[in-house]
């Protein structure tokens, strides 16, 4: 799982290696650490160093390599980029859809930013109070949307004009 708060969800006690040594134990993967770390785009020179020396885009990163650990086939991302800057936001969704190419990884993406889902998904499914609005392709939904939410949700998307 790759959470939006990825300083919340690592342990602060911990190092790097120490971290990812343990989810690759776990799931008797025999990447290395490093290896990990690499394919994330983070140098392997910082597996002593401990979360709260990391920005937010890396804490992001390591949170990714953490789940890449246990070999997935689906990786659940719950607003993996809502807490990052514009920059980083593409940044972390074009490794998210790297690694979806290199390693066959899907994702469930739990997300209310529409740019981000139409950029990442292949199907969406739109969510009202708990209950299934819509589903379908990207191009059905968003060209082609017949629930009236989720109409109301992509008029709402904001749009520039020049």
């Amino acid at each position: 799982m790759i959470f939006q708060d990825p300083y919340a969800s690592l342990n602060p006690k911990l190092s790097v290696g120490a971290m990812l040594k343990e989810a690759l134990a776990l799931s008797k993967n025999p990447q290395s650490p490093g290896e990990l770390l690499g394919s994330v785009g983070l140098p392997p020179d910082i597996l002593n160093d401990y979360p709260h020396q990391f920005s937010g885009g890396q804490r992001q990163r390591l949170g990714i390599a953490r789940a890449l650990a246990a070999r997935p086939r689906v990786i659940v991302a719950d607003e993996p980029v809502s807490a990052l800057d514009v920059t980083l936001q593409a940044q972390i969704l074009e490794l998210l859809l790297s690694l979806k190419n290199e390693r066959k990884i899907s994702y469930l993406f739990i997300t209310h930013d529409l740019p981000v889902v139409r950029s990442l998904a292949d199907r969406v499914l739109v969510m009202k109070e708990g209950e299934l609005a819509e589903q379908g392709s990207v191009a059905d939904i968003f060209e082609r949307p017949q629930n009236p939410y989720t109409k109301t949700l992509l008029a709402a998307i904001p749009r520039v004009t020049i």
